[in-house]
């Protein structure tokens, strides 16, 4: 028997005795605010389970995730960051570059841009030579 099991045994004995000093008239209550208590520990003893088995799939899905962490420490969050910070800087190279060259100056930058981020792709992608001395 664990201590909740012991406290809950401990509530009914409580409210068995309270009744019986109390009488039929209190009795309705009594019984309210124990089943009170025993849903309230029900509820707190799913929500443990349920966050237990939730942590549980996603650790189980981030050691199954193909873009998760690898061995050269690369993964998903690398490549959504490395976007990311591309696209930001985006907006300021785009106005640059059209406000000294116009037409030309922005698809400068969004050629470099795209650029930069196919060679960042390109650099996940499994060489078929690589393993030969």
């Amino acid at each position: 028997m664990d201590a909740h099991d012991t406290d809950l045994r401990r509530d009914l004995d409580a409210t068995l005795h309270a009744r019986r000093e109390l009488g039929d008239a209190y009795e309705t209550a009594l019984v309210e605010s124990f089943l009170e208590k025993v849903d309230e520990r029900l509820d707190a003893s799913i929500d443990r389970r349920v966050r237990r088995r939730l942590a549980e799939r996603r650790l189980d899905a981030a050691r199954d995730d193909p873009g998760g962490p690898r061995e050269d420490g690369g993964g998903y969050g690398e490549r959504f960051g490395f976007a990311t910070v591309s696209l930001v800087l985006a907006v300021p190279l785009s106005a640059i570059g059209a406000a000294h060259a116009g037409l030309k100056g922005l698809v400068v930058a969004w050629l470099g841009i795209v650029g930069v981020n196919a060679l960042h792709a390109l650099r996940d992608l499994p060489r078929p030579f690589a393993d030969r001395d």
